[in-house]
C-alpha cells in the first residue's frame, strides 16, 4: 500500500511546504497552515488527449464580438456592474455575514425570472425551505428560478450542462467541493480548483455565473489571492449592519469601471435602491453648522457624493495626544495635522483630534484633504463654515492646493442639492458655466480658511 502523503498550505495565501510552521513566510499570517492530502497525478503528459479547439491566430485576423449584457432590472447593481451581467463572465460577491449578499442575488434572481431568464441557484449552506422562506419575505416569485441545495460540484456541473440556465448562483464558493481533491470543503485547494471548473463553465457554455465568497475577520475574501485573478470581476458588499444602507464596490472589473459602487438601504422587504446617495449622508445635515462640521465632495468611481466630515479637537489628559480617524485615512491626517501646524501656525501638539466621516461611508482619496483640515481649523476656533458652501481640494505639503478629477461632476451635485458655493483648486481648468453656484477657486489653505469660515 503506497504511503498517503500529506503537505500544509496557507488557508491566507496558498503557500505550501511539507511540515507545519506557525508563520506563513509567505503572507506573514499566524496559525493559518491546514494539513491537506497531497493527490499524485495518475496520468503522464503524453498519455493526456489534448484538443486543440483554437489555434493561434494573427491580430489582425480576430473578429470581435460586441459583449452581450443582460440588465438585472436593478440599477445601482448595473452600475457596479458596468451596465449589467456579461454573458459567459464569472463575477464574485464578497463581504461580511449578515451584510445582505444572498439577498440581493435573491432579489437580482427574481427581476431576472420576470423577463423570462432561467436562473439556477445552488445553495450550498442552506436548505430549500430555508431558500423559500427568504423568498416570501422578500416577495420574489417565479416559475423559472429553480433552487439545488447542493455542494458536490462534479452534480452542480451535471445540471448546468443539462438546464443550460440563463444564470448559475453559488452560494457560496468556500461550501462546495470537488471529489478530484481529497481536501475538505473551504480549503485552499479546493476553492481553487472548484473556481478553475466554474469559471471553465462559464466561458465554454457561455453561462454566466456569480459566486458568494466569505470574507476573514480582517475583512479580505477568504481563500487564496489567485482567486480574486482568475474571476472577471470582483464586487465587495460593505456596511455596518447597525445601519440601514449598504454599498456595493467594485474592486475589480474586465467589463467596467473599477470603483464604482451602488448604494442600497436594507428594509423588511430586502434591499432598495438609494437613488441619490448624497441626499442620503445629508438629510440629518443642520442649516445651522457647529464648529468643526464641513461637507466635501467625494468621487466613488464615476459617482460623485457629498459627504459630512466632522472633527473634534480638545485638551489631552494623556501624555502623549491622541488621533483617531474613521472613515479617512489616519495617516492622512496625520500629514494635515502637519501641514496646518507648518503653514498657518495651528499648534495641536497637546491636543486630541478626532476625524469622522458622517454615515459610515469611507473616503479614501485626497480630495477630502481640504475638508478635513477646514473641519479641525473650525473646531479649533470655535467658529462655523459657510452651511451653504461645498469643498473639494487636496493639500500639498507646502499647503497649495492641487487639482483633483471629476471636478465638473462634483460641481454639478453639489448644485442640484442646493449649495450656493463651492471651494475647488485654483488649478482646476472649468469648461461649463454655472449661474446656481458661485466657484470659488483658491491655491492655498490659507486663502480657503479666510473665504470658508464665517462669524
Amino acid at each position: 500500500m503506497a504511503k498517503v502523503k500529506s503537505k500544509y498550505v496557507c488557508q491566507s495565501c496558498g503557500y505550501e511546504t511539507a511540515g507545519y510552521l506557525g508563520r506563513c513566510p509567505e503572507c506573514g499570517s499566524w496559525g493559518s497552515f491546514v494539513e491537506e492530502i497531497d493527490t499524485p497525478i495518475t496520468k503522464k503528459a503524453s498519455d493526456i488527449e489534448l484538443i486543440d479547439s483554437m489555434p493561434p491566430m494573427k491580430l489582425d485576423d480576430i473578429e470581435m464580438n460586441s459583449e452581450i449584457r443582460v440588465s438585472t432590472n436593478i440599477s445601482e447593481f448595473d452600475r457596479v456592474l458596468g451596465g449589467g451581467i456579461v454573458q459567459g463572465s464569472l463575477v464574485l460577491i464578497a463581504g461580511d455575514p449578515g451584510i445582505g449578499k444572498s439577498t440581493i442575488l435573491l432579489q437580482t434572481s427574481g427581476e431576472l425570472s420576470k423577463h423570462n431568464k432561467k436562473i439556477l441557484y445552488v445553495s450550498a449552506e442552506e436548505s430549500a425551505s430555508q431558500i423559500k422562506l427568504r423568498a416570501e419575505r422578500l416577495e420574489v416569485k417565479s416559475d423559472s428560478l429553480y433552487i439545488y441545495p447542493q455542494t458536490n460540484l462534479e452534480l452542480i456541473r451535471k445540471h448546468i450542462e443539462e438546464m443550460k440556465p440563463d444564470l448559475v448562483i453559488v452560494d457560496s464558493i468556500q461550501a462546495i467541493y470537488t471529489s478530484t481533491i481529497q481536501s475538505s470543503a473551504g480549503s485552499v485547494s479546493q476553492i481553487r480548483e472548484c473556481c478553475n471548473i466554474l469559471m471553465q463553465i462559464a466561458k465554454s457554455k457561455n453561462i454566466s455565473i456569480i459566486v458568494i465568497g466569505h470574507v476573514t475577520k480582517e475583512g479580505n475574501i477568504a481563500g487564496p489571492k489567485v482567486l480574486e485573478h482568475m474571476v472577471d470581476t470582483v464586487i465587495q458588499f460593505e456596511g455596518d449592519k447597525t445601519k440601514n444602507y449598504r454599498i456595493l464596490r467594485s474592486v475589480k472589473n474586465r467589463f467596467g469601471n473599477t470603483s464604482e459602487v451602488g448604494i442600497f438601504e436594507m428594509g423588511n422587504h430586502g434591499l432598495s435602491e438609494v437613488i441619490n446617495p448624497s441626499e442620503l449622508f445629508l438629510k440629518e445635515y443642520n442649516q445651522t453648522q457647529t464648529p468643526g462640521s464641513t461637507i466635501i465632495v467625494t468621487s466613488e468611481g464615476t459617482r460623485p457624493l457629498l459627504v459630512e466630515i466632522q472633527a473634534l479637537v480638545g485638551t489631552t489628559p494623556y501624555p502623549a495626544p491622541r488621533r483617531i480617524a474613521n472613515g479617512v485615512d489616519t495617516g492622512r491626517v496625520l500629514q494635515i495635522l502637519a501641514v496646518l501646524e507648518k503653514r498657518i501656525g495651528l499648534n495641536l501638539s497637546k491636543q486630541d483630534v478626532y476625524v469622522n466621516v458622517i454615515g459610515g461611508i469611507d473616503v479614501n482619496e485626497p480630495a477630502a484633504d481640504l475638508g478635513i483640515a477646514l473641519a479641525i481649523v473650525t473646531c479649533v476656533r470655535d467658529v462655523v463654515f459657510d452651511s451653504h458652501t461645498a469643498i473639494v481640494g487636496e493639500i500639498g505639503l507646502s499647503g497649495e492646493i492641487r487639482a483633483v478629477n471629476h471636478i465638473e461632476k462634483r460641481i454639478n451635485e453639489a448644485q442640484k442639492l442646493g449649495f450656493k458655493r463651492i471651494i475647488i483648486p485654483a488649478s482646476n481648468e472649468i469648461q461649463e458655466e454655472y449661474k446656481d453656484i458661485k466657484i470659488i477657486k483658491v491655491k492655498r489653505i490659507l486663502e480657503a480658511i479666510t473665504r470658508g469660515v464665517t462669524n
